[in-house]
C-alpha cells in the first residue's frame, strides 16, 4: 500500500524553501491590505498542476488565516479521459489534507477537436460562477516567469500594445469588485519544480502539454528553449519579466493621463476631441478605445477601421465614419459621437 502524502507537513517545508518574501511584492502587499477582495475569502485556480498545486501549498502556509476561507475550485475539460477523472481525485484528496474547500466543475460540452481559447473560456466560466454564488473577489492564479515570456512573445506576434503586452499582471481588476491575483510571477517554473523534485512532491501532468496541438505548447517546447539559449549568459526570464512590470508602470500611466483629461461625457456617449488636440498618439487611442468601449452599438470594429477613425480623431475635422451596421462616428464641432445609420 502506498504511503500517505502528508500535505500539510509537505506545505511548511515548501514555505521554508519559497519564503513569503519570495512571492511577488505587490501580491504580498496587497493580502495585508484592506481591501474587500483581500479581507474576503480566496478562491484558488487548482489543476493538479506543479505551478497550481505550490501556489495552493504556499497559501496554506504563509496565510494561515485563510485558511478556513480558502476555495480550491477544479475544472475538468473532460478531454484525456481516466487522465481527467484522475486529476480531479488528486486535486481533491490535496484538499481533503489541507482542510480547503473544494469545488469541482466538468466541461458538459467537451469535444475532441476544442481550441485551446474554447477551453480557457469553458474554464473560466465555470471559476466566475463560483466565484459569484460565493460571493468571493478574489481567484488565485498560478502563472509564473515562464508564463510571461510565453505570454509575451504571442502578444508581440500579434502587434499588442502596452495592455496587452502587460499581461499576465500580478494583481488584474475585473468586473464586480473582483482581482486575478498571481503571486508566483516573481518564480521560474525550474524552481518550482527543482523545490518539488528536493521534497519528494508528486503533482498531476496534463499530457497534452507536450504536444504541439497547441500554439502555446509549441512556444514552450520549442520557441522558448531556443529564445533563452540564444541570449546566452543574460536571463531572458527575468528580463522579460522585468519589462513586463515596465509596461505596466507605462500603461498604469496611460490610463491615469486620460483620466485627469476626463474627455468622455458621464454617460459615454461623447468625446471631447478638443482636450485631446495635440497629445501624443497614445493618449488619444486610449480615449477613443473607452469611448468605443462605451458604446452598446459600436460593433467590433477592426484594426484597419479602428487606426481610420483614430486618424480622423486626431485631425478634428467635420468626419462621418461608417462602423458597420450600427451607426455612423460623426464628428462634429470638436465632439465625436455615434449617430444611427441614415435609413434607405
Amino acid at each position: 500500500m502506498a504511503k500517505k502524502t502528508d500535505w500539510p507537513a509537505l506545505a511548511n517545508r515548501l514555505a521554508e524553501l519559497v519564503p513569503r518574501s519570495a512571492l511577488h511584492p505587490s501580491v504580498v502587499a496587497w493580502a495585508g491590505g484592506d481591501s474587500p477582495a483581500a479581507r474576503g475569502a480566496w478562491a484558488v485556480a487548482f489543476s493538479g498542476g506543479a505551478d497550481s498545486l505550490a501556489l495552493l501549498l504556499l497559501l496554506w502556509a504563509h496565510w494561515p488565516n485563510q485558511r478556513a476561507r480558502l476555495l480550491a475550485l477544479h475544472f475538468d475539460h473532460r478531454l484525456r479521459g481516466r487522465a481527467s477523472t484522475a486529476d480531479a481525485r488528486f486535486c481533491a484528496r490535496v484538499c481533503v489534507a489541507l482542510g480547503i474547500r473544494f469545488v469541482g466543475g466538468k466541461w458538459t460540452e467537451a469535444r475532441a477537436q476544442a481550441s485551446e481559447a474554447e477551453a480557457r473560456t469553458a474554464r473560466f466560466t465555470f471559476f466566475q460562477r463560483e466565484l459569484a454564488r460565493r460571493r468571493i473577489r478574489a481567484l488565485w492564479l498560478g502563472h509564473q516567469q515562464d508564463d510571461i515570456a510565453e505570454t509575451l512573445l504571442m502578444r508581440l506576434a500579434r502587434g499588442s500594445g502596452t495592455a496587452g503586452l502587460a499581461a499576465p499582471r500580478p494583481l488584474q481588476l475585473m468586473s464586480a469588485g473582483r482581482v486575478h491575483v498571481r503571486a508566483l510571477l516573481s518564480l521560474k517554473k525550474a524552481e518550482i519544480v527543482a523545490a518539488f523534485t528536493g521534497l519528494g512532491v508528486a503533482w498531476r501532468e496534463d499530457a497534452s502539454n507536450a504536444t504541439s496541438a497547441y500554439q502555446r505548447n509549441r512556444l514552450r517546447h520549442v520557441g522558448l528553449p531556443e529564445w533563452k539559449a540564444s541570449t546566452g549568459d543574460r536571463d531572458a526570464l527575468a528580463g522579460a519579466a522585468l519589462s513586463r512590470e515596465l509596461l505596466e508602470e507605462d500603461d498604469v500611466a496611460l490610463e491615469a493621463w486620460v483620466d485627469a483629461l476626463a474627455p468622455l461625457s458621464a454617460d459615454g456617449k461623447r468625446l471631447d476631441i478638443i482636450k485631446l488636440r495635440e497629445l501624443p498618439r497614445a493618449v488619444v487611442r486610449r480615449a477613443l478605445h473607452r469611448w468605443l468601449v462605451a458604446q452598446a452599438d459600436a460593433g467590433d470594429l477592426s484594426r484597419q477601421g479602428f487606426n481610420s477613425l483614430l486618424a480622423a480623431v486626431e485631425r478634428g475635422s467635420f468626419t462621418r465614419f461608417s462602423i458597420g451596421r450600427s451607426g455612423l462616428a460623426v464628428i462634429r464641432k470638436g465632439v465625436l459621437a455615434l449617430e444611427a445609420q441614415p435609413q434607405r
